[in-house]
């Protein structure tokens, strides 16, 4: 990783990510990799079914309790919205229809954000790109945790409470390290969703929508799947921030959790990953990498070596837009 110097209590390096030169080696050594780079024909499909599972869901709990309510947005729907939040990650990278068909991607990212509540695709894929462009970048990856996350999340009961509100914390975060103004696509995405939230009020109520926000935000909170927001670049051994997951849940997440090839090829869709560790092998297999999602959560909360300042940052220059 080369040297490294303490600056407050993040992990401040003074190198370049590691993805972009394993990349370089590895598509020299196997160039056939490049082929699995492309559309995944089956995600669309995917991700509509799971949109009308929710509607269904919708007509579904509109006449239950509201104890059933939520008991079934955190045990079903909100498994279902983290779901598609990560298909809209892989959306982002233009795998539903290609490079070439850019703005079918953004287009059918709002589709798969209707069940999730509140408008989303288009501002995460604003801030998305520089997650890749910018890993660890001061300022510029709204990934890492604010200074304040930092120093007041540092007790295993606190802790806990930002697991809980990283919902909160995803959404606001972006707005005070790397505000920008707003897209036309952000104006559509929430013009659509709130439209859809209105249709389904009129037809079914308000359980519905409780239903659909509250799954959302449980789901990305205190939540098995959401191990994988602290997975993916909490440093857990010093000198590496990417770790990869090859756990039975990549099947409910679009194999978010091959995060170390993710990061090194994000072109390949989610379906092609685990090709990219069977061909390049010896890139990944002695690379340290969680076995359980909801052990990283245990850790994350009860080891005192690790908290929300447990990121890499670098200073990193802005590339020029072509």
């Amino acid at each position: 990783m080369g040297n490294r110097v303490t600056r407050g209590d993040f992990e401040w390096v003074y190198t370049e990510q590691p993805h972009t030169q394993r990349r370089k080696e590895i598509l020299a050594k196997y160039p056939e990799i490049k082929t699995l780079m492309g559309p995944d024909p089956h995600l669309k499909w995917i991700v509509s079914g799971m949109v009308f599972m929710q509607f269904l869901a919708c007509y579904l709990v509109k006449d239950l309790s509201w104890k059933w309510i939520f008991f079934w947005a955190y045990a079903f729907g909100g498994c279902i919205n983290h779901s598609l939040t990560l298909a809209i990650h892989d959306i982002s990278h233009n795998v539903a229809f290609g490079n070439k068909q850019a703005k079918w991607n953004r287009w059918f990212a709002v589709f798969a954000n209707l069940p999730i509540g509140i408008p989303y695709s288009a501002s995460f894929k604003k801030y998305h790109i520089d997650h890749h462009r910018y890993l660890g970048g001061d300022s510029l990856d709204v990934d890492i945790p604010t200074d304040f996350e930092g120093w007041f999340f540092c007790t295993p009961l606190r802790k806990l409470l930002w697991l809980f509100l990283q919902p909160l914390f995803y959404s606001l975060r972006p707005l005070y390290v790397n505000p920008k103004a707003i897209t036309r696509m952000e104006i559509f995405n929430a013009l659509v969703q709130f439209s859809v939230d209105l249709i389904i009020y009129y037809l079914w109520g308000l359980k519905p929508i409780i239903y659909l926000i509250a799954g959302t935000i449980l789901c990305m909170g205190l939540h098995p799947i959401s191990g994988h927001f602290i997975a993916e670049h909490y440093m857990f051994l010093k000198g590496y921030e990417t770790y990869s997951y090859y756990g039975p849940l990549n099947w409910l997440t679009f194999n978010v959790g091959y995060h170390m090839e993710h990061h090194d090829f994000p072109s390949i869709p989610g379906c092609r990953l685990p090709m990219v560790k069977k061909i390049a092998a010896e890139y990944y297999d002695n690379l340290p990498h969680h076995q359980s999602w909801i052990r990283v959560l245990w850790d994350f909360v009860f080891d005192d070596t690790i908290s929300p300042y447990s990121r890499v940052k670098r200073l990193c220059k802005l590339a020029k837009e072509s």
